[in-house]
């Protein structure tokens, strides 16, 4: 961004006096930096700026745009402009664009690049049926292929006529006359095998391969453990339809923990930065999970309320109601984020409910009896009854154990349920296990002192 600072005045400057210095401008800038500078301009400017642009160098620049700011250029541009450019971009960033757009200018826009490139209009009705989260929204057809009755030096020759058509330089795919995938030749083997050597006799028949329809939260999960750079999109007859490179993973996992991150300090996903939303959406995105959890506070009130007797008979009762809670929402916070994790990265399956409910409980009891002796020394400390120490350390075990075994089976019945695991929020399971805190601190209570609350009711 310092650096769009520092060029931004002087492109702006070329843009008014001089327009056609501006590519000479460029040759040494990377589009990100020149993107970075788009978002300092204005419509106009930033439109007129890369008209001025080549078409290709354009199209490496409007990708790394923000959707919003597409849609407001491509409109700005014109169809004819805006065409150019679109026809020069990724194919997966070209079909994200148009998967953005509304219905009428997809039809403006995608009739006009029929007219230019009819290869690149199929392309895009065919990327573009795809869900955006599903590894077909995710692929590319920007990659080498080569036929199965090939030879060593006809994989070269491929790579070298198409040098800047694909996104990934290690691999090469081989496929068969009805383009099925049958093997994948990386650039180590091409190299290291004579030229006149049968495609078939080099190729990587041990093939990792993923269904148009995955999810791209499971495909990431699969890129990743098998530390692959690409993953080839197949169809269920075994058809190549794509890849999906390690770059789009890397942005959705960004995405997915951006919406994690959200879902768990209780607030409603928003994509844009924080700058970019505005007031009334931010409203909008928090208020319904306060008012969510402002009314589950009404519950622990009403809690406190149903033993009013214990709590106006043994006054000091209500001086350790902050530790005790905050105790439980600690405990279930951290089992939460445990588990949540867990499933994201998938080292854990709701079929494994049982295994977490015995490690949870046996973590909540050592940790719920650490945390007790603590308590139990600090009442002892300031001179309360022996009652009042029991009290708390059984309190604080039961407590903990409590919101141990409710932070780790929460998220595994949302996923159960298919809902989003990280729906249940740090605040939600805090507010639950306050909940359930009072009333286990104040039923034990009520049972411990039993004895002592009934002679101080007699006494009034």
């Amino acid at each position: 961004m310092r650096l769009a600072r520092l060029i931004g005045p002087e492109l702006e400057t070329l843009l008014r006096e001089n327009p056609s210095e501006v590519r000479e401008l460029l040759d040494e800038i990377h589009p990100e930096d020149i993107a970075d500078v788009i978002d300092e301009f204005g419509d106009l400017q930033a439109s007129e700026l890369l008209t001025e642009l080549p078409a290709d160098y354009a199209a490496e620049v409007f990708e790394r745009l923000e959707e919003d700011r597409q849609r407001a250029l491509a409109e700005r541009m014109g169809v004819a402009s805006a065409t150019l450019i679109v026809a020069e971009m990724a194919a997966d960033e070209r079909a994200d664009f148009f998967a953005d757009l509304a219905p009428d200018q997809v039809e403006k826009l995608l009739a006009s690049i029929e007219r230019v490139d009819p290869e690149v209009a199929e392309d895009i009705e065919e990327l573009t049926r795809w869900p955006e989260t599903s590894a077909g929204g995710l692929m590319t057809t920007d990659y080498w292929s080569v036929d199965l009755t090939g030879t060593v030096a006809d994989a070269v020759q491929v790579i070298r006529k198409g040098a800047d058509e694909s996104e990934v330089i290690d691999s090469v795919y081989v496929v068969d006359p009805d383009l099925r995938l049958t093997g994948v030749l990386t650039l180590r083997d091409l190299v290291l095998s004579e030229a006149s050597t049968p495609i078939e006799t080099v190729m990587q028949r041990n093939i990792i391969s993923v269904p148009p329809e995955m999810d791209q939260e499971d495909v990431a999960r699969k890129l990743a453990k098998y530390d692959l750079n690409a993953l080839p999109v197949v169809d269920s007859s075994g058809t190549m339809l794509g890849i999906i490179t390690s770059d789009d993973i890397l942005d959705v996992i960004q995405e997915e923990q951006d919406e994690d991150v959200q879902k768990m300090g209780a607030i409603a996903p928003v994509e844009d930065g924080y700058f970019d939303v505005s007031f009334g959406l931010f409203i909008r995105k928090r208020a319904p999970w306060l008012l969510v959890l402002f009314f589950g506070g009404f519950i622990t009130t009403s809690a406190m309320e149903h033993y009013d007797a214990v709590l106006a008979t043994v006054a000091q009762l209500t001086f350790y109601v902050p530790l005790l809670i905050s105790a439980g929402g600690n405990s279930g916070s951290q089992s939460s984020t445990l588990v949540i994790r867990g499933l994201a990265v998938g080292d854990i399956r709701s079929s494994d409910w049982w295994r977490v409910l015995i490690k949870e409980l046996s973590q909540g009891l050592a940790l719920g009896t650490l945390l007790a002796i603590a308590g139990m020394a600090r009442v002892f400390v300031v001179g309360e009854s022996t009652q009042l120490v029991v009290l708390i350390g059984v309190t604080i075990i039961a407590i903990v154990v409590m919101g141990c075994v409710v932070g780790a089976m929460m998220p595994l019945l949302l996923h159960r349920l298919g809902i989003d695991p990280a729906t249940s929020s740090t605040p939600f399971i805090a507010s639950l296990v306050d909940v359930l805190g009072i009333m286990v601190y104040l039923a034990l209570a009520q049972w411990l002192l039993l004895d002592f609350v009934a002679k101080a009711a007699a006494a009034t």
